[in-house]
């Protein structure tokens, strides 16, 4: 038999020829096939795992059994590790090639594996973390050795992985002299890398392979975090939490405003916050039960409110022309300094694109990856202050409009959060006027038998923004409400009209036990809401496509809580996103978020944020002229002066009012009187 064996391995194909009782490891490395390991062939951390492939392979000619493998060894038998090893396979560390062999390289044992996950947009990433893990041996230290604890650790790194570092950590010497003993030594050492080079971060006694990052989405409502496994990049927990600092100002520039108002009160805004992500970083490794210690990176993103509060920056630059950023960099600081319980970790803040679209948006760009694309992307961001992003791998603007908190409930006279027992879907029929509706945390519509039961736990609290946004368009459709939002007096032809002062109100759900005793209703000032939210999103949106000079965008993207749960067809006929083929609208979720795990776990997403948010044209609709006259177009459903030719296909509005403004106002002002009491 030859001493010199053929070894392909999959899926790669990459082939090479190994000596006798070369192991499987060491031949990968050589041939440059992704096949992962930390503890550098010990046998200890299980992630080098290969499947053989027996039979006659016609394609390299190569005939493949089990005896041109070593036997399983007592190091594989005895094998308890985290990571088990998967059915027919073999720890390549232990196994010799003794013969021509096949061996495939599953997912779970590729370091630089494609990542796919369904939770959260991770399409086409490699695994790239900044951080990473090598277990070394040092030699046993010697009377009269000039060579230092550093100068070993440098050398084992390159002896034993072929890495170069520039520099320690202090805190990685404090842990260095610890774990070094009088004897030869195995060691955990944590390299990092940056612009300027590589670190040893620190150093743990013996094997450890846990690595793990958090990424967090400081949302000015809700505070969103993954757990993450650095060197596999699993999800291990997901969590979230409502942003504290709500109390002291519902939206951003009320927070702002608490800030100039209040001695120290942009440090009172700052402590809440962080202590907020602490306790969220807390309750993650706590679901995953792992060591908060062994958190090596954090990523976080927010918008350029949220961004200085969490950095401790003056956030009241932001609350006036011309909305001076204190940084459009990338910031990385040790976690300590922020005061999270990770207290070896480093902190990585992605850069803002300007005053009002913050590092949030950065993130969004990054997941759904519209500079990628020829095809023209409209992304929207809908919160508080909607973010907007236009555009293509030619060009990007952006824009902030101050939508405000209508679309979340707030200032709606039935609205809430997206809680159990918030109507979240409405149906109107076209004969009789009556709505059916559907809460969340219930199946079942309110017109379908077992509703009362259904709904018995949580009832019917009031109405989030899903519901309002339906309620609002099916009002439109069915005839009850114009064009421009005036809700018509309609009580001949229906019981749910009721006045309301010198306006009229629509029922959506009458007083009973399940909503103690109160009805569920939408009234003039609540259309109003949101008229003028919707408003002010579509002329920021309006306003990007007249400076791209685009008529038409290929694809909508609607990120964010609010923009996952809204039906498109409802956002379209409210005008809230300009018309477009239904296909190409689609909700993304938190995309703010995927784009933080996606900086979390590759530092070449990282590199690529910073420089496309370098070619970011920056639209300010506070001084933008044209925005005043695009808002007032925009006020009316779908859209005053625009036409709606997809919408067209899809929606019947032959129901929709003609009144003319005249016959409203008779109405408006002729005597009523109640015929529903609400």
């Amino acid at each position: 038999m030859s001493s010199e064996h053929r070894v392909i391995f999959t899926p790669s194909g990459l082939e090479g020829r190994a000596s006798e009782g070369t192991t499987a490891l060491d031949l990968a490395r050589q041939l440059g096939v992704d096949l992962d390991s930390v503890c550098g062939g010990r046998g200890i951390c299980g992630r080098c795992q290969v499947v053989p492939s027996f039979g006659e392979f016609s394609k390299w000619a190569v005939d493949s059994n089990d005896t041109h493998l070593s036997a399983p060894n007592a190091t594989e038998g005895a094998y308890n590790g985290k990571r088990a090893i998967e059915r027919g396979a073999r720890l390549g560390c232990q196994t010799n090639i003794l013969g021509d062999v096949v061996l495939d390289v599953p997912p779970a044992s590729q370091l630089h594996a494609a990542v796919i996950r369904k939770e959260i947009n991770l399409a086409g990433l490699v695994l790239d973390p900044v951080s990473t893990l090598h277990v070394i041996s040092i030699p046993k230290p010697e009377l009269g050795s000039s060579s230092s604890l550093t100068e070993a650790v440098r050398a084992a790194l390159v002896e034993e992985w072929s890495l170069e570092v520039d520099g320690f950590k202090p805190e990685a010497l404090r842990s260095l002299q610890t774990a070094a003993g009088q004897t030869e030594s195995i060691l955990t050492v944590q390299v990092r890398r940056s612009m300027t080079g590589s670190r040893v971060e620190s150093v743990r006694p013996g094997v450890s392979v846990e690595l793990l990052g958090v990424a967090v989405d400081v949302g000015s409502t809700t505070i969103a975090g993954h757990l993450l496994d650095l060197a596999t990049g699993e999800v291990l927990a997901t969590g979230g939490l409502m942003n504290p600092q709500i109390r002291l100002g519902e939206d951003l520039m009320s927070r702002v405003s608490y800030a100039m108002m209040n001695a120290d009160g942009d440090k009172e805004l700052t402590r809440v916050v962080r202590e907020a992500i602490s306790e969220l970083i807390q309750s993650l490794v706590t679901e995953a039960n792992v060591d908060v210690s062994h958190v090596a990176e954090l990523v976080m993103v927010g918008n350029p409110v949220m961004h200085h509060l969490l950095l401790g920056l003056d956030p009241t630059p932001l609350g006036q022309a011309p909305f001076l950023l204190a940084t459009t960099g990338a910031v990385e600081l040790p976690a300590k300094d922020l005061d999270f319980p990770t207290q070896r970790a480093s902190v990585y803040v992605p850069p803002c694109i300007a005053g009002h679209v913050g590092a949030d948006t950065a993130a969004v760009i990054l997941a759904e990856g519209p500079h990628r694309s020829p095809e023209i992307q409209l992304l929207v961001d809908i919160g508080t202050n909607a973010e907007i992003v236009l555009g293509n791998e030619e060009r990007l603007c952006a824009a902030s409009s101050p939508t405000g908190p209508a679309f979340e409930g707030a200032q709606i006279s039935c609205g809430q959060r997206a809680i159990p027992g918030a109507i979240e879907r409405v149906r109107i029929d076209r004969e009789t006027f009556e709505a059916a509706v559907k809460p969340i945390g219930c199946d079942i519509w309110s017109n379908e038998p077992g509703f009362l039961e259904a709904t018995r736990g949580t009832g019917i609290t009031g109405i989030c923004g899903s519901g309002i946004v339906e309620a609002i368009a099916e009002m439109f459709l069915s005839g009850l409400m114009t064009r421009d939002g005036v809700i018509l007096d309609s009580r001949e032809k229906c019981d749910w009209v009721a006045e309301n002062d010198r306006t009229f109100s629509y029922v959506l759900y009458p007083a009973t036990d399940q909503t103690h005793g109160q009805p569920v209703v939408i009234t003039q000032n609540d259309v109003r809401a949101i008229q003028l939210a919707k408003a002010a999103l579509r002329a920021g949106i309006d306003l990007l496509m007249e400076h791209a000079h685009v008529e038409e965008v290929d694809m909508v993207r609607l990120a964010g809580a609010f923009g996952a749960h809204i039906d498109p067809v409802y956002a379209m006929v409210l005008g809230l996103i300009p018309d477009c083929a239904l296909p190409q609208v689609r909700a993304v979720g938190n995309a703010a978020g995927s784009g933080a795990v996606r900086m979390l776990i590759s530092r070449e997403q990282r590199l690529e944020t910073e420089e496309v948010v370098q070619t970011v044209e920056k639209i300010e609709t506070a001084t933008e002229p044209r925005f005043q006259q695009l808002f007032v177009d925009a006020m009316a459903f779908p859209h005053a002066t625009l036409p709606t030719p997809h919408l067209n296909e899809l929606v019947d509005f032959s129901n929709v009012s003609v009144e003319p403004v005249e016959a409203r106002r008779r109405n408006r002002n002729r005597p009523q009187s109640v015929n529903k009491e609400i």
